[in-house]
């Protein structure tokens, strides 16, 4: 009986037919992930997406006055101060909520950037951006 030599190389195929596979998922999967952004953003009084209570929205006017609504409560035109008052109580009580930005398709962007740096100071972490979807643009 002959003696067979260990092999002590790596057998590669398993390692390259699952990078294949891998990316072949990703080729498909990564057109899907990326959406357009509008850059016409919604104006500041338009009704909400959703009527959740816990949703919390900063709004921007074309004047650059903010607003905070939260849930169904639409506010008074709100200070920079004021704002970043009702922002850290909202957000001491819970540090993950998401605030939403819709700002007026009007808007100076420096009103927006403002009201963002506000939230940020503030201490929100989770800020997010209202936009029409392309179907309603239309």
């Amino acid at each position: 009986m002959a003696k067979r030599k260990l092999s002590s190389d790596i057998n590669v195929v398993p390692y390259i037919d699952v990078m294949l596979v891998l990316l072949i998922i990703f080729m498909v999967t990564a057109p899907l992930l990326v959406q357009g952004i509008q850059v016409d953003l919604p104006e500041a009084d338009a009704e909400s997406m959703t009527s959740q209570q816990d949703e919390i929205y900063m709004s921007v006017d074309r004047d650059g006055q903010l607003f905070l609504t939260i849930g169904e409560n639409q506010a008074e035109p709100l200070s920079d101060d004021r704002l970043i008052e009702e922002v850290t109580k909202l957000v001491q009580a819970n540090p993950e909520q998401l605030i939403y930005v819709e700002g007026d398709s009007a808007a100076d962007y420096g009103h927006v950037a403002r009201g963002m740096a506000l939230l940020q100071r503030a201490g929100a972490r989770k800020i997010g951006f209202v936009t029409k979807p392309e179907e309603a643009a239309k």
